[in-house]
């Protein structure tokens, strides 16, 4: 936080220098009008190699500054000895001012980089840890892959039987062609509403997958006691499409629903605990 907080203010004071780096460099070149042309020409090379500074790095910067230098010290030198002038201060002001504004666009550019670079890694923290989605305030696959350990646990210590319902819309990829995306996130939400009115407290739900729309049921019976949670959540969904679905998304929504039961011998991960019941997804046409 620490870190984020000095990129910022570096990135702050960086953006603020620049933007009084470039209103002196318009006084300077519009208070003599006679240098006008030549002020005018020096200026937008400054500020071309601060951009290209900030599209590539600091080294390049310098390297072109040194260039630029040495090639307009040519100029004036040339000039001096061939025309007899005097080294004014136009040329200390730009000779000064272009690695000025290469440096404070360098910083700049550094520390909005290094800021989308933390902001990328939170992002990544964050849907690493994040355990509940967020429409529909269901546990995740994340908090699955936790509890199912658990349970699995309970299961064999206590020989409680464990069982996994895995529930999918019956052709859900056609029917999202029939509803408008902003219905989509209501749909999931309301089959997970039913879904979860229809188990016990000590049951748990999760959306495993959000695209291709998954719930999983974590269930403390076997799977008999599994065909009467079916049951009841087709009835609920049944009277759903009467009442509301029909009308609501202008198709019915009916489910998919495939149930494993918890083995410690054959079942070693909830990876193969989902595949075993998504398995069975085969037989509910």
């Amino acid at each position: 936080m620490r870190r984020t907080r000095n990129h910022s203010l570096v990135s702050d004071l960086a953006f603020l220098s620049f933007i009084v780096l470039c209103n002196v460099c318009l006084i300077f070149t519009a208070g003599d009008p006679s240098q006008y042309l030549s002020d005018l020409i020096l200026m937008n090379l400054c500020f071309f190699l601060a951009i290209v500074t900030y599209f590539t790095n600091v080294t390049a910067g310098l390297v072109l500054n040194v260039v630029f230098i040495f090639a307009y010290g040519i100029y004036i030198t040339i000039q001096t000895v061939s025309l007899s002038q005097t080294i004014g201060l136009s040329t200390y002001f730009w000779i000064i001012m272009a690695p000025l504004l290469t440096i404070v666009v360098w910083l700049f550019a550094s520390s909005v980089r290094e800021l989308q670079e933390e902001n990328e890694l939170l992002k990544r923290q964050q849907e690493w840890l994040v355990t509940v989605d967020e429409t529909t305030d269901l546990k995740n696959s994340l908090s699955f892959n936790k509890d199912a350990a658990v349970f699995a646990g309970l299961s064999t210590r206590y020989q409680i039987p464990l069982s996994l319902l895995v529930i999918k819309v019956k052709y859900w990829n056609e029917i999202r062609r029939f509803i408008p995306e902003e219905q989509l996130t209501e749909a999931i939400y309301d089959v997970s509403q039913i879904s979860q009115s229809s188990i016990r407290t000590n049951d748990t739900l999760y959306l495993l997958d959000k695209e291709d729309v998954t719930w999983g049921l974590l269930l403390f019976t076997d799977l008999e006691g599994t065909q009467i949670v079916v049951e009841r959540i087709k009835q609920r969904l049944r009277e759903f499409n009467e009442r509301q679905f029909a009308g609501k998304y202008k198709v019915e929504l009916n489910l998919r629903i495939g149930a494993a039961e918890y083995h410690p011998d054959t079942v070693r991960t909830p990876l193969e605990f989902i595949a075993r019941a998504k398995k069975q997804l085969e037989y509910d046409v």
